[in-house]
């Protein structure tokens, strides 16, 4: 639970093409104001000054993105050709990605696929959020699929959550957040989409616990250390396991790439609205004034 520094930089993997690290919550990947002390940047900065490319405007090829508040398996690309094949996984949608989460509430389904798409929030205010279509001032939403697994039932901090794993089959922006979001249970601490509501906790509770890309020559898989765990934050109290996170990953690293694209049969979309009295006295209105010659 310590916060990030210049020190604290937890290496997962390296080779002389490659290296992952365990992404610290609340630390920006990069950043284009040099006064901030606290990027992934200038983490491997200070401790890679050798490994560092001037030709880049950043000094490093990030592979893909984290948000500022996620935690977990970042992978850097240590040269051009190392970028390039990577860059061609991530395109191809061959990469494979698991998050964990703590969520508000208890998710009832034990495995579902939540299908809302994404567009940007053009409401005053919310220009820097995303958000689910149907709701107002969403702009030019895009298909997105997310797979959720319950893990475990508990309490954070005496309320009742679930402890997820979320594999983003699409790459969405703020895809997780939005996700969870739109199905009534947001992710513990997420201040944007909570509307500042969430604030108590010491970090919002995603991590990217699982990373593989199937690089010809070097194939990548790497976990980072689950961060959600009663020695670690003795707020979380776990009480029903429902699937264990090994066995999960396990299976899912196991199936066939085509395999691993397939939803479950439940699905979740865009709630329809349920008929009121109202709605149904407007309908019959409606209906009355057309022709049926």
């Amino acid at each position: 639970m310590e916060e990030a520094s210049l020190d604290r930089l937890c290496v997962l993997y390296r080779s002389e093409d490659y290296l992952v690290v365990n992404k610290h919550w609340d630390i920006r990947i990069d950043s284009k104001f040099w006064a901030e002390e606290r990027t992934v940047q200038k983490q491997l900065k200070h401790h890679f000054p050798q490994l560092a490319d001037p030709t880049t405007y950043y000094g490093y090829r990030f592979c893909h993105q984290l948000d500022f508040s996620t935690s977990g398996a970042l992978c850097v690309a240590l040269n051009r050709g190392a970028a390039g094949r990577a860059y061609h996984c991530f395109k191809n949608r061959l990469v494979t990605k698991a998050y964990l989460a703590l969520v508000r509430g208890s998710v009832a389904e034990q495995r579902m696929a939540v299908e809302f798409a994404i567009g940007k929030n053009s409401t005053e205010g919310k220009t820097h959020m995303m958000c689910a279509e149907g709701t107002e001032g969403c702009e030019n939403p895009k298909p997105s699929q997310t797979e959720l697994t319950v893990l475990e039932y508990g309490e954070y901090d005496g309320e009742p959550v679930t402890k997820v794993l979320l594999q983003p089959r699409t790459g969405r922006t703020h895809q997780l957040r939005v996700h969870c979001s739109a199905i009534g249970h947001p992710i513990v601490g997420d201040y944007t989409y909570s509307l500042g509501s969430d604030s108590s906790p010491y970090r919002m509770m995603l991590h990217a616990y699982l990373l593989r890309i199937p690089l010809e020559h070097e194939p990548l898989q790497v976990t980072a250390p689950d961060p959600f765990l009663p020695k670690t934050d003795p707020k979380w109290n776990p009480q029903t396991v429902v699937h264990a996170v090994e066995s999960l990953v396990e299976g899912i690293l196991a199936k066939p790439l085509a395999e691993q694209t397939k939803r479950p049969t439940r699905r979740v979309r865009r709630a329809i609205p349920e008929e009121t009295e109202e709605t149904r006295v407007q309908c019959q209105q409606w209906l009355t004034e057309w022709s049926l010659d």
